[in-house]
């Protein structure tokens, strides 16, 4: 778990856990610095802490680094819980640390007991097969070397040590949900079975190699199931997933292997439920949100994609190179017609009669009611009809752009047709070329 050459972070509290931490990892002679963080939220009990821990590293000569914290104006401004708060500030605080003092890794003091905590409020959470497993001995750069053993061990080595250490007056009272099991819930187990901790921990790693079986066949279902959303100048910013219906249906646990994949999405154990309920066909064009992405039921079809974001409006007065606010770029060229001149052939250049087009030109998103006459047709058409007709889904309808003149006629509904009023002709003389392109890295 360490390399006994490398420098590491023990994140180094004052109690019990992270003491003995400290002092295993020295007695064992790896190189160690501590990191302290005061976050302010138990008033001079924080500040004692901080003497404490500061005083310990001075008798054992180790480096001291503390962080000082406002972490209730932080929870307050982001609007999650003091524990989520001081969790986030810690780890961020670490991993700058660890950067800057080229540290290895991250020694957090979580024990056995932590771990049962952890498993028990995820079971009671609803948490799927991952969450029984407890807290895991290696996550990043963060490890966990005493997870093998419990709190009473813990706190016999201090004894046979004589090293003391302080006590977090939060962690005696059953205000939060840990400090319930811890204080209420585990004591109950233990006196219906006083092995009940170590039977769970047991269990946890049984499941955790059950885990690694359930995760290999995820994957493959997964590969089975699912096809890239392919990149391309219209899809600019696209990283979603298509998940074919009827494959996903053929799989031996459809429903678990749905979970799987749009849980990374963001999506809910409640949601998926939803989703794999309204599966068939006759439910196309349902839509469903998560935190950071979209996902649409569409005709046979799961299509899971980020979380659209319209395009700024834009004016193009003349000739050159636009930067849409998404990336991607249109360049717009005027030159004349001559023997060499050939139509282009792909959806991301158009060209236009330069005579019947009038400038300043705007890019706009596509809007309701928006019509124009698609090439090679007499009469208008609503955009909307026009990429049903072209069987594209409800994510390519909103993504949809248009390229309207000064009159406000659409010359290009983008990446898919010209209008025919502005199309080249045997009579056209100039033309204006318009291409859209990916945004640079």
């Amino acid at each position: 778990m360490l390399d006994s050459k490398a420098k590491h972070i023990v994140a180094l509290s004052g109690g019990a856990d992270s003491v003995a931490l400290l002092l295993l990892l020295m007695s064992l002679g790896y190189d160690v610095e501590v990191a302290h963080c005061n976050f302010h939220l138990r008033g001079e009990e924080s500040c004692r802490d901080e003497r404490f821990v500061k005083s310990l590293c001075d008798e054992r000569g180790v480096p001291f680094h503390v962080a000082h914290f406002a972490t209730a104006e932080y929870a307050s401004l982001h609007k999650i819980s003091i524990e989520m708060a001081a969790r986030e500030l810690r780890y961020r605080y670490f991993e700058q640390l660890r950067h800057d003092i080229g540290a290895a890794d991250i020694c957090v003091a979580h024990h056995s007991d932590d771990s049962v905590e952890t498993l028990l409020m995820n079971l009671v959470r609803g948490t799927g097969i991952h969450g029984l497993t407890g807290i895991r001995p290696i996550n990043g750069y963060v490890r966990r070397p005493l997870l093998c053993i419990s709190r009473s061990d813990i706190e016999s080595y201090l004894a046979s040590e004589g090293q003391d250490y302080v006590t977090d007056s939060t962690n005696l009272v059953d205000d939060v949900t840990r400090n319930k099991f811890r204080l209420n819930v585990i004591p109950l187990l233990k006196e219906i079975n006083p092995s009940a901790t170590d039977n769970i921990r047991r269990t946890a790693e049984y499941v955790g190699e059950a885990v690694r079986v359930f995760d290999d066949a995820m994957s493959a279902g997964r590969r089975r199931v699912t096809e890239s959303v392919g990149q391309d100048v219209i899809v600019p910013s696209c990283s979603g997933v298509i998940l074919v219906t009827a494959r996903l249906m053929a799989e031996p646990s459809p429903e678990s292997l749905l979970y799987s994949i749009l849980s990374d999405y963001g999506f809910t154990s409640a949601q998926v439920e939803q989703v794999y309920a309204n599966i068939d066909v006759s439910s196309s064009g349902r839509v469903y949100s998560s935190s950071g992405f979209d996902l649409l039921i569409d005709r046979g079809r799961i299509i899971i994609e980020p979380r659209h974001v319209a395009i700024r409006l834009m004016k193009i007065i003349d000739p050159g190179v636009y930067v849409l606010s998404d990336g991607r770029r249109i360049t717009v060229s005027q030159h004349d017609i001559d023997s060499d001149f050939v139509l282009p052939r792909t959806a991301d250049t158009v060209c236009l009669d330069a005579d019947k087009v009038s400038f300043p030109l705007v890019l706009r998103p596509a809007a309701a009611g928006d019509r124009f006459v698609p090439l090679g047709m007499r009469g208008s058409k609503l955009v909307s009809d026009y990429l049903t007709d072209r069987k594209r889904t409800l994510f390519d309808k909103r993504r949809s752009i248009v390229l309207a003149d000064c009159n406000g006629d659409i010359v290009w509904l983008v990446g898919e047709r010209p209008d025919n009023r502005f199309r080249i002709t045997t009579h056209s003389r100039r033309v204006v070329r318009l291409k859209i392109e990916k945004a640079k890295n």
